[in-house]
């Protein structure tokens, strides 16, 4: 069914990669009363300020894209803000909505959720059979808490409340701090700047050998207005692009776009993380929907928008 473009839609999170694809997928979709709020502007963490915000906004949908995120390294050395900060801004955005008669909310989980050695591709069955991977486990419980709690919420009030969980994003406005960023960003940021300084190697994390699966933001938020106006299940649903690359194949494309002739230098005494990861998205793509953006096409995409807006800046 779909959604009156002249509904009140609140999208949580809207500076973010997923938020901002979000928004702009929203805007072309001809949504005209669309409602977002900086981290300046409105503190998730703040219960009261979350309720007030709901009391005088009235929002009638909301995507909620908003997180502590952040990659091996960032929930290695911050458990408590990965762990305490996304339960709390999840439990603040869907108890509001709850509160405030939202009429639909989508909440965005993550690929992590699934156990370390879970049958690949992930199935949405597979949630809560096996122990976490480690380096990520505190941001993991958290999304689990939330798909959780909109599930409690459809039980026990009959709310519309939807989870869908991506698999590994990138693109536009994505993070490329080098402390705190995604393997992909991550990769783009380090062979740019060898390139800038003509380093003669690049070093990467692990053995290159796990298997990971991409998806470009804008996708991702077509992926989420489809489910708005598509889908209403209690079990939450994969987003996927339905294929992989290995870390050393994805470093290797990776270089060859930002245009780097040094060397690959893999160092092995660092953590590889799950060994391979890819959803199996088949329910999604059985409803009708499929990502549209290929890899490399997409890494072009982001590495532009690296250029123009990350590595310019002084």
């Amino acid at each position: 069914m779909q959604i009156d473009r002249n509904a009140i839609v609140y999208v949580a999170g809207h500076r973010g990669l997923v938020g901002s694809a979000i928004w702009r997928c929203l805007q072309e979709a001809g949504f005209k009363r669309l409602v977002g709020r900086t981290r300046a502007e409105l503190d998730l963490l703040d219960a009261a300020a979350v309720g007030d915000f709901y009391r005088r906004e009235q929002p009638e949908y909301v995507f909620v894209a908003a997180a502590t995120v952040g990659g091996i390294l960032a929930n290695s050395g911050q458990p408590v803000n990965f762990l305490y900060e996304n339960l709390v801004i999840q439990n603040n955005l869907i108890h509001g909505a709850w509160e405030f008669g939202v009429k639909k909310l989508l909440f965005l989980g993550s690929s992590c959720i699934y156990p370390k050695h879970a049958p690949q591709p992930l199935k949405e069955e597979s949630l809560l059979t096996g122990p976490l991977e480690p380096t990520n486990q505190w941001y993991a419980v958290a999304k689990i808490a939330g798909i959780k709690l909109c599930e409690a919420y459809r039980r026990q009030y009959g709310r519309n409340f939807i989870s869908a969980m991506p698999t590994n994003m990138y693109g536009p406005n994505d993070n490329y701090d080098l402390q705190s960023s995604h393997v992909l960003p991550a990769l783009i940021h380090r062979f740019h700047a060898a390139k800038t300084s003509r380093a003669p190697s690049v070093t990467c994390w692990g053995s290159g050998s796990p298997l990971r699966e991409f998806l470009y933001a804008d996708d991702l938020a077509a992926g989420c207005l489809f489910l708005m106006e598509n889908f209403d299940e209690e079990l939450f649903i994969n987003i996927g692009s339905g294929s992989e690359i290995t870390v050393h194949d994805l470093a290797n494309l990776v270089k060859q776009i930002v245009g780097y002739p040094g060397e690959i230098i893999w160092d092995k005494s660092k953590p590889d993380g799950t060994p391979r990861k890819i959803m199996d998205s088949s329910r999604l793509f059985a409803l009708g929907w499929r990502p549209k953006i290929g890899l490399e096409t997409g890494i072009r995409l982001a590495y532009e928008d690296f250029c123009k807006n990350f590595a310019a800046k002084p």
